[in-house]
C-alpha cells in the first residue's frame, strides 16, 4: 500500500467549493490536490461529510479527493419537485462536478445511492470513470426492503410534516462539536425538511434504480464493490452479483455492516490500493457501448 504506513496521519488540505448545475447550487469538498481525481458520494439522506475520514485517508495517499453533496442532500439546495431527483439527474451532476473541476477523469464511488450514482456516471460517460468504488449497492434483491425503510419516511414527510421538523429541531439543538464523529453524521442525517425529503425519495424509488444488467455488462471500468453481511436494504448478494457482472469487478465482503465505519483500516487499505490501481494502469481503449 504505498504511500500509506499504517499508524502514520497524513495532513492534508481541504477547501470548500461550489458548482451550479441547471440551476440549482451544489456544494462540495475537495481534499489535497493533483490530477489523480477520486470522487466520493454519500448514502441516501446523508451528508457528504459521511466520507470525510476516508477522504482524508484517500488524499493522505497523494491523491485528490472531492466528496459532494448531490441535490437534495447536506448544504447543496433541495427542491419541492420531485422531478428534480433521479439516478440519471444526479450521475450528470457529477459529470458537471468533474467538468468544473477541470477533471478529465476521475475513479467515482460511494455508499447506497452513491454506488447507483457512480453506475449511472459510468454509463453515461465511460470516458470519464477511471475505476469505480462501490458499497452496498441496491439492486434487484434490495428494492422491496428499501420501500419498506423509505416508505414510512416518504408518508411522515408528506402527511405529517411536523414531525419531520420536530425531529429537525431536536437535532440541530445538539452541538455537533460535543458529540462523536458518526453520532454527528446521524444528526446530519436527521436535519430533513419536510417537502424536500418527500420529493427526494419520491423522485428516486419511482425512477430508474440504476442502469439494466444488460448495459451494467458493459462499463469497462474496473470496479472494487463491497458488500456487507445480515444488511437487507443492501444485502451482499447484489454487491457479488454486480461484481460478477461488470468485465472488471472485484467483489469484496465486509467483516460487519459498520466495519468500514467503526474499524475503517483493513477496508481503507483496499480502497487505497485500488485507487492506486486504477490510476497506475495504462487506461485501455473503451470497447463501445
Amino acid at each position: 500500500m504505498a504511500g500509506y504506513p499504517r499508524g502514520v496521519v497524513t495532513l492534508v488540505s481541504e477547501r470548500v467549493g461550489q458548482v451550479f448545475v441547471d440551476g440549482h447550487r451544489l456544494e462540495y469538498t475537495e481534499y489535497g490536490a493533483g490530477d489523480q481525481w477520486v470522487v466520493l458520494l454519500h448514502a441516501q439522506l446523508f451528508p457528504r461529510r459521511m466520507h470525510q475520514p476516508l477522504a482524508r485517508a484517500v488524499a493522505g495517499a497523494g491523491f485528490h479527493v472531492v466528496t459532494l453533496d448531490l441535490l437534495g442532500h447536506g448544504r447543496s439546495d433541495r427542491p419541492q419537485d420531485p422531478k428534480t431527483y433521479s439516478m440519471t439527474a444526479f450521475g450528470e451532476q457529477v459529470v458537471a462536478l468533474l467538468d468544473h473541476l477541470g477533471a478529465e477523469q476521475a475513479v467515482v464511488g460511494g455508499t447506497s445511492l452513491g454506488a447507483n450514482v457512480s453506475l449511472e456516471v459510468a454509463d453515461a460517460a465511460p470516458d470519464r470513470v477511471r475505476g469505480l468504488l462501490l458499497e452496498m449497492p441496491v439492486l434487484d434483491n434490495a428494492l422491496e426492503a428499501g420501500l419498506i425503510a423509505f416508505g414510512p419516511l416518504l408518508f411522515a414527510a408528506r402527511f405529517v410534516p411536523v414531525g419531520v421538523d420536530l425531529v429537525r429541531r431536536v437535532s440541530r439543538a445538539v452541538p455537533r462539536g460535543v458529540v462523536p464523529f458518526w453520532t454527528g453524521i446521524a444528526l446530519d442525517t436527521l436535519d430533513q425538511r419536510p417537502a424536500p425529503m418527500a420529493a427526494a425519495i419520491h423522485g428516486i424509488f419511482f425512477g430508474r434504480i440504476a442502469p439494466s444488467s444488460k448495459r451494467r455488462r458493459q462499463i469497462q471500468a474496473p470496479a472494487l464493490v463491497v458488500g456487507h453481511p445480515r444488511d437487507p436494504i443492501h444485502p451482499a448478494a447484489d454487491a457479488a452479483m454486480l461484481a460478477g457482472e461488470l468485465p472488471q469487478g472485484r467483489f469484496l465482503r465486509a467483516r460487519s455492516v459498520l466495519e468500514w465505519r467503526a474499524r475503517p483500516d483493513r477496508l481503507n487499505a483496499e480502497a487505497i490500493d485500488f485507487v492506486s490501481r486504477c490510476w497506475s494502469a495504462p487506461q485501455s481503449d473503451r470497447q463501445a457501448r
